[in-house]
């Protein structure tokens, strides 16, 4: 096994142990010669597993005595609650926060903890800016040519070779590619529902989709939603005789980064496909993992067609390239159809220059490289808001993807303090922004796929600020 993968499983073993509180805080670790021994390594992957330990504040050293149990290793804020989203009275159209958060991009002075793309210091800009050399010398026209509307043949062999977690379940003619997801989830959407269908989803969900459905005169029912295993499916059999699809995250939702287990997915396959009520499975963080291995999606478990399985790369390697693509299952040539009447076609270049990267193992290393700073970040950003925030804020523990939910003290409205944030710089996603009705008012959603430094902290530390001054 290579060296670098090798330290990180040491370093997992070593993690495991700690949270399961096998090792408590304060305990001595052994030394980097029995580790050497005990795993038959070499001293500087034994080394390198302990200093990945220290960078997720999970161990310290300590001069002359060796390697202990950091103090910070142990969670101390709860989980947020389990969502009981509202059924009846007032909606409130979170539109005017949507407006105001994404006001603020066009300022590069404010920090941006509302972002829902990574930093462009973790993406690959120069080896993808090679890939578009590479690309335009090779391709006939140099990319000019309109190709047909099911996407580029290159890009959907690439993505059905490189979707081993289906399980060899799609091949290159089972895909359509789009122009982003949620032109994907638009025309998934448009395939299966009409004007006054219900749809049922996430709470709190993703507001792009809730701005989606509502725009396409479409009802929707918010879900009770677990913040680590996602939806309640008895929640879903009691309404499903009302809706027309699902349009579910289950793999790191936006924005409580729930993962729902492989038997619950399983169930909502075979509860779906009982009813004939298709899944619009928007699957956009699944590569973004901080586990040994990849979540299956819903579609491994579908076996009737009835899954929409939509990806891409704007979360994971290029946001502007808007690159993406959807299995539609027994749904294909109803996208197909959507996509000629709203698009007719994508531009070729930058399907070929994703291709490229899939086809020659670039886009593997690179989500190696990627998942682990999510995964340390992810740590660390826990840890700050732990120290800087009041004591009663709750805060999710994800699995994958790039979001942090958090619960704060009923009396606060992120709303307003977005407001005052703002004025000093600072801007994240209020809680409404990710529901219909007027709930999730006191909770705030951050991203912190962003590189980590002291300004970075020191924001955080403002942030928290900001919170105990509101109470």
């Amino acid at each position: 096994m290579a060296r670098d993968i090798l330290y990180r499983k040491i370093a997992k073993i070593i993690e495991g142990q700690i949270l399961s509180e096998t090792l408590r805080i304060g305990d001595k670790l052994p030394s980097l010669r029995s580790i050497q021994t005990l795993y038959n390594v070499s001293l500087n992957t034994a080394t390198q597993a302990f200093i990945e330990l220290e960078s997720r504040s999970l161990i310290e050293s300590r001069p002359r005595s060796g390697y202990f149990v950091s103090k910070t290793s142990k969670r101390k804020l709860s989980l947020p609650s389990v969502s009981q989203p509202r059924v009846s009275g007032r909606e409130k159209n979170p539109e005017d926060l949507i407006n105001k958060v994404f006001d603020t991009l066009r300022y590069k002075n404010i920090r941006q903890f509302s972002l829902g793309i990574p930093d462009q210091s973790l993406l690959p800009i120069a080896k993808l800016n090679k890939s578009v050399i590479k690309v335009t010398r090779s391709m006939e026209g140099c990319g000019t040519a309109v190709e047909p509307a099911q996407g580029s043949v290159n890009l959907r062999r690439n993505i059905a070779k490189w979707s081993m977690v289906l399980e060899g379940k799609i091949s290159e003619d089972d895909l359509v590619t789009t122009a982003g997801t949620m032109s994907a989830i638009f025309y998934c959407l448009r395939a299966v529902t009409q004007p006054g269908d219900y749809i049922a989803t996430e709470s709190p969900a993703y507001f792009g989709i809730l701005q989606l459905a509502r725009s396409m005169g479409l009802n929707i029912i918010e879900l009770p939603t677990h913040p680590v295993t996602g939806i309640d499916i008895g929640a879903l059999e009691k309404v499903i005789h009302k809706i027309k699809a699902c349009c579910l995250v289950n793999n790191f939702s936006n924005p409580l980064g729930s993962l729902m287990p492989d038997e619950n997915k399983e169930q909502l396959v075979k509860l779906l496909t009982h009813h004939h009520t298709p899944l619009i499975e928007d699957d956009l963080f699944g590569n973004l993992y901080f586990g040994g291995s990849r979540p299956k999606p819903c579609k491994a478990f579908d076996e009737e067609g009835i899954v929409m399985w939509c990806g891409g790369v704007s979360k994971t390697l290029a946001p502007g390239y808007r690159v993406s693509w959807v299995a539609p299952g027994k749904f294909k040539e109803h996208i197909i159809m959507q996509k000629l009447l709203q698009t007719v076609s994508m531009p070729s270049l930058y399907q070929e220059v994703i291709a490229d990267f899939l086809e020659f193992g670039r886009y593997d290393h690179h989500l190696r490289m990627i998942r682990h700073t999510l995964h340390t970040n992810c740590l660390k950003f826990q840890r700050a808001i732990e120290e800087y925030f009041p004591a009663n804020t709750r805060i999710s523990q994800p699995q994958g993807g790039f979001f942090l939910w958090l619960e704060l003290d009923p009396r606060i409205d992120t709303a307003d303090l977005f407001d005052t944030a703002i004025r000093q710089q600072l801007s994240f996603a209020p809680g409404r922004m990710f529901t219909q009705r007027d709930q999730f008012n006191n909770c705030m959603r951050l991203n912190f796929a962003l590189q980590w430094d002291d300004r970075l902290e020191f924001d955080l530390k403002r942030l928290g600020n900001i919170v105990k001054k509101a109470l």
